[in-house]
């Protein structure tokens, strides 16, 4: 099983209602999005939508921080 991934939104000027700046997303798989610069994440509606990704920067967590933000409460 792949090890998920996730990323920190830097740039939300042009989607200012989906994303957040600064907060961490997490990343789904979907080599069609990266062969077109995009990628795929889960948004503020909680819904995964393709976005640029120049809006991101690799969160580069910890296997601890990842457990901690995927724990079910």
């Amino acid at each position: 099983m792949k090890e998920l991934r996730f990323v920190i939104c830097i740039d939300n000027s042009e989607y200012p209602a989906a994303l957040e700046k600064r907060k961490i997303y997490k990343v789904l798989p979907d080599a069609d999005a990266a062969n077109t610069n995009h990628i795929r994440v889960v948004d503020e509606s909680g819904e995964d939508y393709l976005f640029p990704v120049s809006c991101f920067i690799d969160a580069n967590l910890s296997k601890e921080a990842r457990d901690a933000i995927t724990k079910v409460a």
